[in-house]
């Protein structure tokens, strides 16, 4: 089976584009495999570390004080599948913040916004060896580029409310790993 590790990361660490890379993850943790991981940091992206072309193209780089980051490294060679992944973890997310009783969320794509001010941002890229997936969720928003709301407003503390979605997600993980090794072929 496919064996998938979490981990809640405890340093502060920001968040620049440049740890979508491979490896990045075994660097920091010593873990290989697929891994998710969850830290919290600032997070400042400036256009020349963008992957997501649409955000380059509209100039719209990424910044927060404060941020809740998922990191995840997939040895798989599929970015539509990565992307999947993403989607899961995006609804996972998503799931955490409604077993809080947050409601007032919308999720458009990958971006979950709560009364209409964005709450996170996400992408999904391919590397000779792997897909990662990044996915921030603001936890203070003075300064954001764009309307945003943040785990603070939402009286959520950070850490734990990161091992609420890193438990949701790798139970969801192992629900897929089970469902496609449990059936018959025909």
């Amino acid at each position: 089976m496919d064996f998938l590790s979490t981990q809640l990361l405890t340093n502060p660490t920001p968040y620049t584009g440049a740890e979508l890379r491979p490896h990045w993850l075994y660097e920091t943790t010593g873990q290989l495999g697929n891994l998710l991981v969850a830290f919290q940091g600032p997070c400042d992206v400036p256009l020349e570390k963008m992957v997501d072309l649409e955000d380059v193209k509209n100039k719209a780089p990424i910044y927060s004080p404060d941020m809740l980051h998922f990191m995840g490294e997939f040895f798989i060679d599929s970015l539509d599948q990565g992307i999947l992944l993403q989607h899961l973890l995006v609804m996972s997310l998503y799931s955490a913040l409604w077993e809080q009783g947050i409601r007032d969320l919308t999720r458009r794509g990958n971006d979950i916004y709560y009364l209409g001010r964005k709450l996170s941002v996400s992408i999904a890229t391919k590397t000779p060896v792997s897909v990662l997936i990044h996915l921030g969720v603001n936890v203070k928003t003075e300064g954001t580029p764009v309307p945003t709301s943040g785990l603070e407003e939402l009286n959520l503390e950070p850490k734990t409310f990161a091992k609420g979605c890193l438990d949701c997600f790798s139970r969801d993980y192992r629900i897929w790993q089970i469902s496609r090794y449990k059936v018959t072929p025909r």
